[in-house]
């Protein structure tokens, strides 16, 4: 699976940004997918993850009630919707798609990465 990431950008603190996902050649439809993000001279972090169906999400703590993750259904295809971003939501951001059917919040959990996005909140 070949993933696509697009829609980072540079936002004000407070500010909106969607992200978007699309998967290519080798379906991911059955698979969960997840985002992850990395700041500089961080590890990588979970941020969402969702089932195959985009019946159960999942969240990190710290995007709870502010991100939203999303899919369409029988496609390879995940959003994320970010609001009231904040300068610590600075990072690149990938997206992949997990092993199983459900997502996960380890990194080990993922097969297929993207080549990221890169969001800037600027404060």
């Amino acid at each position: 699976v070949q993933l696509q990431a697009s829609g980072g950008g540079l936002v004000q603190t407070g500010g909106s940004l969607g992200l978007s996902c699309t998967g290519s050649g080798r379906t991911a439809s059955n698979n969960g997918m997840g985002w992850f993000r990395q700041a500089p001279g961080k590890e990588r972090e979970f941020v969402a993850g969702i089932s195959w169906r985009g019946s159960t999400m999942i969240y990190a703590d710290s995007v709870k009630g502010r991100f939203t993750i999303s899919r369409d259904y029988g496609k390879s295809t995940i959003y994320l919707q970010m609001s009231s971003l904040e300068p610590e939501d600075t990072a690149v951001y990938y997206c992949a798609v997990a092993l199983s059917a459900v997502s996960t919040r380890d990194v080990r959990g993922y097969r297929y990465w993207g080549q990221g996005t890169l969001v800037t909140v600027s404060s």
